[in-house]
């Protein structure tokens, strides 16, 4: 009997009974199949930031620094328009994090049923929303999430409703929630919803005396509006227009909470849909109020999925359980389907 006999038992033996209580997770198999570069390069492409980048893959940022240089000098490109504040991802950054993306889905797909076998159902869902639902029904929705599927992480980033359609077409992330202007071919409505534009303001202001509330009502009174970077400027536009000359001052700001919170505590009257301001609504310290302007459309909102896309085993539980949760949503002014 050779030496190395018992050795092969011994190896082969451990393959059929050992544990498998320190097998990498799918964040560590990815090192094994990729170049150090290309991960770095995608975490920073993804996180916008070399900091977030380390912090993400638990490793300094000089680390990613560094292997960021690496690779631009291997291709002969700048990946990064860099500034003190963020990073920017270049043309070329763009191409490369692109397919990077495409090619890695298979991967991630692979890993997450690997780990279904081991009984662990780990892996990561990429969800993109919008402001209002982060600050309304997303965490509770999380939450519920968490309890049910401990091992799952959830990445969540507020962006706006076209950078919410734009990440979903470009692979950049599983599932939406955000506000629908336009169709796209590459983003699928999973489920909709259609809620009225009105006034959010205190149970005591003038404008809940009033029976039929239009925008031309409102300009009386100190009035808070969203920039045009939230979707529902772009619907509300041509009705500001309309009454521009007699429009007061108004308050234009970038954020859903502060909309709510200039209402809470300034007595405003802020236009917007009650997305993103149900607590308050709730607890009965705002009230919503429809307008009632002729051809004043409704806001479309939806729970959007990337078209004809195979969901991994994160991104798909964590969509029908979305799905669930939407379906129970109790919205004020919601247009109820006929």
């Amino acid at each position: 009997m050779s030496k190395s006999e018992p050795r092969s038992r011994t190896a082969a033996g451990a393959s059929g009974t050992r544990p498998r209580n320190h097998a990498m997770s799918p964040a560590n198999l990815a090192r094994i199949f990729y170049q150090p570069s290309v991960i770095y390069f995608n975490a920073a492409a993804e996180c916008l930031s070399i900091r977030g980048a380390g912090r993400r893959l638990n490793i300094a940022s000089s680390a990613v620094t560094r292997q960021i240089a690496q690779l631009e000098d291997a291709l002969g490109l700048e990946l990064f328009e860099r500034d003190r504040r963020e990073l920017k991802l270049t043309p070329a950054g763009q191409v490369l994090h692109r397919h990077i993306r495409r090619l890695s889905i298979p991967l991630e797909t692979a890993v997450s049923e690997l780990d279904m076998l081991r009984g662990l159902k780990t892996g990561t869902v990429h969800v993109v929303t919008v402001e209002s639902v982060g600050i309304s029904f997303l965490p509770q929705l999380i939450t519920d999430f968490r309890q049910l599927y401990p091992r799952l992480q959830v990445d969540v980033s507020v962006v706006s409703s076209a950078e919410v359609i734009a990440r979903l077409a470009d692979e950049r992330a599983d599932v939406g929630f955000g506000f629908v202007a336009r169709p796209s071919e590459h983003v699928e409505i999973a489920a909709r919803r259609d809620v009225r534009i009105g006034v959010v303001m205190s149970p005591d202001h003038p404008l809940m005396k009033v029976p039929t509330l239009t925008l031309a009502d409102c300009i009386a009174f100190p009035m808070a509006v969203a920039k045009p970077e939230i979707s529902i400027r772009d619907v509300i536009e041509p009705f500001l227009q309309r009454s521009a000359l007699n429009l007061p001052s108004l308050v234009e700001v970038d954020s859903i909470r502060m909309l709510v919170e200039l209402a809470l505590i300034g007595g405003y009257a802020s236009v917007m849909t009650p997305i993103g301001a149900q607590n308050e609504l709730r607890s009965g310290a705002l009230r919503f109020r429809a307008l009632e302007d002729p051809d004043l459309p409704t806001n479309r909102f939806g729970l959007m999925v990337r078209a004809r896309s195979t969901q991994q085993f994160a991104a798909a539980v964590f969509y029908d359980h979305a799905m669930q949760h939407f379906g129970s949503l109790e919205l004020p002014g919601e247009i109820q389907p006929e």
